[in-house]
């Protein structure tokens, strides 16, 4: 199985288009969130992005409106919105998780989930699942300018507490295309651009 995956296209439609033109050589293409920049222009990317050549996996970013993504996928045959669910493809289970966890910020338009929640809803998570989730677990693929570590300790502890084939991340921007392991579980921090991996 082919993975397209990225992350933070913040309505920057010209990767919208790039990631619809490499889909032709995908089997599933994962977008782990921030599709809107501040909750406005989700719908500028998400539609172009329907156009997709590959059934295509959604989270919500902090910047984005989920339940304008979760409507917006309702009628997308090949649109799949994951928060605290799951998907199976071709004998493949994806789950996702949106938002940043927990919040840093006290925005009106910051989604996000307390490390509480996080652990709750990843708790339905199985094991040998590819992961997907807007914000990287603490300490890995998560480092900012100043050299903190903002990731959430409820994705690292699932993480080490279960076997993932893959964690799928971005928010952090400063740590795109950052990468590395926790136990055996690969974790990307995807970025924009289109990120290639193989199952």
């Amino acid at each position: 199985m082919k993975i397209l995956a990225f992350s933070d296209l913040h309505r920057d439609k010209g990767a919208a288009r790039t990631i619809v033109e490499a889909s032709r050589s995908a089997d599933i293409v994962i977008g782990a969130g921030d599709f809107a920049t501040k909750a406005i222009g989700a719908l500028d990317v998400l539609t172009l992005l329907r156009d997709c050549k590959a059934p295509v996996l959604i989270v919500h970013g902090n910047h984005d409106v989920p339940a304008e993504i979760e409507t917006f996928c309702a009628d997308w045959k090949d649109g799949h919105y994951l928060h605290g669910t799951s998907v199976e493809i071709d004998g493949t289970i994806f789950f996702g998780l949106g938002g940043e966890i927990p919040s840093r910020n006290s925005h009106p338009w910051n989604a996000s989930e307390t490390e509480d929640d996080a652990s709750r809803l990843l708790s339905e998570c199985p094991d040998q699942t590819v992961l997907i989730t807007h914000t990287p677990p603490l300490g890995i693929a998560d480092l900012q300018k100043d050299g903190s570590h903002e990731g959430s300790t409820a994705i690292r502890d699932a993480i080490l507490t279960r076997n993932f084939r893959f964690s799928f991340c971005g928010h952090i921007h400063n740590a795109w295309g950052m990468s590395g392991m926790i136990t055996n579980t690969p974790v990307h921090n995807l970025g924009p651009g289109v990120n290639w991996f193989e199952i």
